[in-house]
Parts: C-alpha cells; structure tokens; sequence
C-alpha cells in the first residue's frame, strides 16, 4: 500500500488532484488525506481539491479493523480539518465503496459518483461502525431515514444516494465531470466562502442562539468587505477589515 497520495496538478492550474487507496491502512490513508489537507492550505489562491478514491478491491468491506482508539481519534480529527478546508474539496468515488470512502464523501462540498457506485457502510464483524460518519449521515438526511440505514439497509445503492444529496453527481466521464466541477466551483472556494459552507453544515445541530451569533459574525465581515471594496479602495484593505472581523 502507498503511504502518500497520489497527487497531480489539475489542468490549467484549476487545483490538487488527489488519488486515494481506500483499502490502505487507517494510519496511511490518514497521513495520505493530511498531506493533502496541508498542501491546500499552503495554497496562496483559490484551490479546489479533488480526492479520487480508486476501486476497492473485491470484498472489502471491513472498516477500521484492529485499530487503536488514537488512530480513529487521528483520522477523525483529519476528516473534520479536511471538512473545514476553505477549498472546495470534491470527492470521486467508483464501483462498490465502503470503508473510508463514505466519511470522505460526507465531508466534502461536492460529491461525484460513477454509475456503478454503491455505498457500503462501513462494519467490523457485522456491526456498523459507529464512527463520525453516522453523526454526519444524521445531519445529511435526518434520523428517521439514517436509522433505517443503519439498521436494516447496510447498504446505499447509487439511485438512493443520489436522492438522499449524498451523491450531487453521475457521469461515465469522471475526467471531464472533474474538470467542469472544478471550473464551476473554483469561485467558491476562500475564507469567506468556507465560512458560508460551514455555517450550512451546523445549522442542522446549531441551537438557535448559537446560530444567531455565527451568522452575525458573518454578516459583520460581510458589510464591511461590501464598504471597502468600492472605488478608490486601496488594495487589501477590504481583506484587512475582514480578517481582523473575523
């Protein structure tokens, strides 16, 4: 197995190409997803990431094996820094896919799938992982259909997951189905941009209150990158403002 991604430069400059093993060890493939969280963030202009998943080998299907409790706490903590990501982080996922790949999926802005893809959840001796892929699952389609999931389906075949948003996206072309995505939803990747995506994501679990203070905060830079950003404005001045909102 390979210890470090598989990373290519995407055409025209459009961003970080990243070609996962999912059957790889969780201390690899954590080290694997953190290399590529690092490069992103070293990025001086707007990158988008793509993780490509290749297929998994026949069978596959336990998920994390014998690990220790340290080693899911380090990729759990990889997933959530990958999920915060300012970049707009798109995932490509193939074939029969279980393990890792469905923690990724969840944790991206922008999903494509293959129209072989089937999503196995992921189990260790017949029992559901219950890793931060089923807190995710719950904010993604609510716990009325993640339970009947989990409990009784194991398993979420392409027309479902397509239903369900997990998946945004099927093409038999997964170069050019990248390539369009990236040119789309480059723009949206930055600071502010991230902040409007995250806010998204914990609405689901945010307590009103809670909320309340998030999205004024974001309101706040908002208005005064709109006051700084007109006519005569110095550059980086509106940048200053917002960074020191923030």
């Amino acid at each position: 197995m390979k210890t470090e991604p598989d990373r290519t430069p995407l055409p025209d400059g459009l961003g970080i190409l990243a070609r996962l093993d999912g059957g790889s060890p969780l201390p690899e493939l954590t080290a694997a997803v953190n290399a590529v969280c690092e490069e992103a963030e070293e990025q001086s202009e707007r990158t988008v990431v793509i993780l490509r998943f290749a297929p998994p080998p026949p069978g596959a299907r336990e998920w994390p094996g014998d690990v220790s409790i340290h080693e899911v706490n380090r990729w759990e903590r990889t997933i959530r820094r990958l999920e915060r990501l300012d970049n707009i982080t798109i995932t490509v996922a193939q074939g029969t896919c279980g393990g890792p790949v469905l923690d990724v999926l969840l944790a991206a802005a922008y999903r494509i799938g293959t129209p072989d893809l089937k999503l196995l959840l992921p189990v260790n001796d017949g029992q559901f992982w219950p890793g931060m892929a089923l807190y995710r699952l719950v904010q993604h389609i609510g716990p009325a259909r993640a339970r009947r999931i989990v409990l009784w389906d194991s398993d979420i075949p392409l027309p479902d997951a397509v239903e369900l948003g997990i998946v945004d996206e099927v093409s038999n072309d997964v170069t050019e189905a990248v390539r369009h995505a990236a040119v789309l939803r480059g723009p949206l990747s930055g600071r502010e941009a991230g902040i409007r995506r995250r806010l998204l994501t914990e609405a689901a679990s945010a307590e009103y209150q809670d909320a309340l203070g998030a999205h004024l905060a974001a309101c706040d830079r908002e208005l005064r990158r709109l006051r700084n950003s007109g006519p005569g404005t110095p550059a980086g001045t509106a940048a200053g403002h917002v960074e020191a909102a923030g």
